[in-house]
């Protein structure tokens, strides 16, 4: 299937060396339009009903975040194109969003591009961009995150993350309702995601804090659930400061 896309950055070179990229490596693609800014990429959006927008993180006068929620009401995926920011790359893996880091790599270019088209072809019915304006509103405890499972995907409220626990390339997150989840990731991968009331107390062991009933002097931990859980040394001194 043939991609329907636009491109949004404020760069006139930047616009001219993501089209090249794209009409070199990504035949799949089709660039429609492109614009320089929001009051630009709204309308361009508007008109082209595009399947993929490219849309610079950082613009003057108005950033991504601004674009998606004048077209909100559009259906759409994005890939983000932004300079290294903790705070934006952690607002975007949150959603499960692609993005490719500046300046851009062809090879990420082209696996973002895949992605896309995978999900389009799955006509999988999932909205990254309501997710991630919705978490940016939101304390970090009451954000959502989405997670990649054996089955598709899940949309869980980090409020409501018990406790993570990993097990070689996958990890297990145990729901505050007594239900579990398999997800495609690394525990690494949570524990640089994740802010309090999430915190590390073991390499196998992310816990909520919020669920913790009792710690004993051995240094175990019990959750509210009944679960047991060792704070293991190069973690303790950091629990214990918490509380």
């Amino acid at each position: 299937m043939k991609i329907k896309a636009i491109i949004v950055d404020d760069e006139l070179t930047a616009r001219k060396v993501l089209r090249n990229y794209v009409g070199k490596y990504c035949p799949q693609v089709e660039i429609l339009g492109e614009a320089e800014n929001i009051k630009e990429a709204v309308p361009l959006i508007a008109d082209v009903r595009p399947d993929l927008v490219f849309l610079d993180v950082e613009m003057p006068y108005g950033n991504a975040f601004d674009v998606l929620e004048a077209t909100r009401d559009f259906q759409y995926e994005t890939i983000f194109i932004t300079a290294f920011s903790e705070y934006s790359l952690k607002a975007l893996n949150l959603s499960a969003s692609y993005y490719i880091l500046k300046p851009i790599d062809i090879q990420e270019l082209i696996t973002a591009v895949n992605k896309v088209s995978e999900t389009l072809q799955s006509k999988e019915e999932l909205n990254r961009n309501r997710i991630l304006l919705d978490n940016l509103k939101q304390k970090p405890e009451k954000q959502q995150i989405i997670l990649p499972t054996v089955q598709g995907f899940d949309v869980v409220k980090i409020d409501d993350i018990m406790r993570l626990q990993a097990d070689g390339n996958f990890t297990h997150l145990f729901l505050q309702d007594g239900s579990k989840k398999m997800v495609c990731r690394f525990l690494k991968y949570f524990d640089e995601l994740l802010d309090y009331p999430l915190i590390r107390v073991h390499r196998s062991h992310i816990i909520n804090s919020r669920f913790v009933q009792s710690y004993h002097k051995n240094g175990e931990i019990v959750l509210t659930d009944g679960t047991e859980i060792e704070v293991s040394a190069s973690y303790k001194e950091a629990f214990l400061k918490l509380f």
